[in-house]
């Protein structure tokens, strides 16, 4: 049964993984000869202090907020806030390391959780991937919204 089923059954263990300091266009062609579309970023001692996603690497136009300018008596004035996330925007964009322009960490998971539990946590937190760590927070593996669909499809197909 799929609730019981621990993510440890689901998970890829062969977990790509990046370093904060990596060059972002390194990553970008690992992820795609690697053919994923995100990847944890761990620290020295191997603990997750990041994710990296296809998501962080695309800049879309819509999230360059460009900065608001009012115009007053003739003189066009640009208000500070905006300006300040223009640049904040522009600089992640620009970015040369994972560190810059990776997303905060995801939760993570036990392998013994399971794909239910994930199921939900992805649902509730957005996510389309959870790492998988073992008792000491090293990472054994990763699971993906796929790799959910993935087994419910093979349990449906079982139940025929």
């Amino acid at each position: 049964m799929l609730r019981e089923l621990p993510v440890r059954e689901v998970m890829a263990s062969n977990v790509l993984t990046f370093a904060p300091g990596d060059n972002v266009m390194d990553a970008m062609r690992t992820m795609l000869v690697r053919d994923v579309d995100g990847a944890p970023v761990v620290d020295s001692d191997g603990s997750i202090v990041g994710l990296l996603s296809t998501a962080d690497l695309i800049v879309e136009e819509a999230r360059v907020h460009l900065p608001t300018v009012i115009t007053l008596l003739g003189a066009y004035i640009e208000l500070p806030s905006s300006k300040k996330q223009f640049d904040r925007d522009i600089e992640k964009a620009l970015g040369s390391t994972v560190g810059e322009v990776m997303s905060d960490p995801a939760p993570t998971l036990g392998p013994d959780d399971t794909v239910e539990h994930a199921a939900t946590i992805m649902h509730e937190q957005g996510a389309d991937r959870l790492p998988v760590v073992d008792d000491s927070g090293a990472i054994v593996g990763i699971v993906a919204r796929g790799d959910i669909v993935r087994a419910i499809v093979n349990e449906q197909d079982a139940g025929k």
